[in-house]
């Protein structure tokens, strides 16, 4: 079927809206009319060229949707389920899925190789080359042809617009404060980075009961938004924030500190263990360029101050479990998925919302599709 997406061609190339030729979905797979897709930052870095990916890209891997056709062999799935997308599938047999960590699952491996899991073709092509979907998803389309094991069924009284959200950063935020860093009552956290992920760890830390949730962002703006999930103070630099927080929590510092930026840098890993309190957590729930093999880190604070530092996939979380919970969640008035998405924009805007979010003047940029997207 024809239809269009958002295609980068090389590294540092702007996303520019071509045609597609979108295959029909083979055995184990299904095709999805998406309501919307995420924009999130690893879409930016695979442009920028920070991470290697094979070109051309179709962008894309935060979505919601309907099941539209189903091919042969499909047994989770039917024409007209409500799903969520998921960028790591699960096989349900690997080591890690057996141990419930199907968020690392051995088939994570291939999601960058651009190649369908189901027959090791592209599904996609553009101007007669194959066409590598983000995460095996590209979802910067109005629709997607994936494995079964990267669509999770839904309840379908939610809207799929905001579901979408759930693909990636929702839940890297939420499960990077609850599950990796642990947050418990009383205790003091710290966000650094209040993008798309970093607002749900912040919502996560409150959700969880810390006493305080401290903010680091340079934008100013992100003062006022932050605090619409819980945040009680903001800083704009992790220097700034020091003398306060040890002030705050009367030199002991923070319990548990959540490193979310956009772009990891090699100093700031130390700055983050600065902010750690002896016996306290440093999460890294970030992506820098992945050149990067040496930070900045002092040894002697992990194995005398009893410092850790955690790394995460997806906040350690479980699609096929945890996207449903925090629908249930949404339902009950307990997640403010809407206050998440700063604007929605269309499909040929897609360089302006990622201006949007370099510049800092947006939580999470949205595609909304309508009916002049599809076929």
């Amino acid at each position: 079927m024809k239809t269009k997406g958002a295609i980068c061609w090389g590294p540092g190339e702007p996303w520019a809206v071509e045609e597609l030729d979108m295959g029909e979905p083979v055995a184990g797979e299904v095709r999805i009319r998406l309501a919307s897709a995420g924009m999130c930052h690893s879409d930016e870095h695979m442009r920028a060229g920070d991470a290697p990916s094979p070109y051309p890209l179709l962008g894309g891997h935060e979505g919601a949707g309907v099941v539209e056709a189903v091919g042969p062999n499909v047994t989770s799935l039917e024409e007209g389920d409500h799903t969520v997308s998921t960028y790591i599938p699960a096989c349900g047999r690997c080591v890690w899925c057996a141990r419930g960590q199907s968020n690392i699952c051995d088939l994570g491996a291939r999601i960058m190789g651009g190649i369908a899991i189901a027959d090791g073709t592209y599904r996609t092509t553009v101007k007669g080359q194959g066409a590598a979907p983000m995460s095996l998803l590209g979802t910067f389309s109005p629709y997607i042809t994936v494995h079964e094991s990267q669509a999770v069924k839904i309840r379908d009284d939610v809207p799929l617009v905001y579901a979408s959200l759930l693909s990636c950063g929702v839940l890297t935020g939420f499960g990077s404060a609850t599950k990796i860093a642990d947050v418990g009552p009383g205790e003091t956290v710290v966000v650094v980075g209040c993008g798309g992920v970093g607002a749900n760890a912040v919502w996560g830390a409150a959700m969880a009961g810390a006493a305080r949730v401290i903010v680091v962002d340079p934008s100013p703006i992100k003062e006022s938004l932050s605090k619409q999930f819980g945040a009680t103070h903001w800083f704009p630099s992790m220097a700034a924030a020091a003398e306060p927080i040890r002030e705050l929590t009367w030199g002991v510092r923070a319990d548990k500190v959540i490193l979310t930026v956009g772009e990891l840098q090699p100093e700031m890993v130390q700055e983050a263990l600065t902010l750690t309190s002896k016996g306290g957590v440093m999460v890294l729930a970030c992506l820098g360029k992945v050149s990067i093999d040496k930070v900045a880190m002092k040894p002697f604070w992990l194995s005398m101050l009893q410092k850790q530092i955690r790394g995460t996939v997806f906040g350690g979380c479980n699609p096929r479990t945890d996207i449903p919970r925090i629908l249930d969640l949404y339902k009950e008035g307990r997640y403010p998925l809407e206050q998440l998405v700063t604007k929605e924009y269309r499909l040929e805007e897609v360089n302006t919302g990622y201006a949007d979010m370099l510049a800092g003047s947006n939580i999470r940029g949205l595609v909304r599709f309508d009916e002049s997207d599809y076929c």
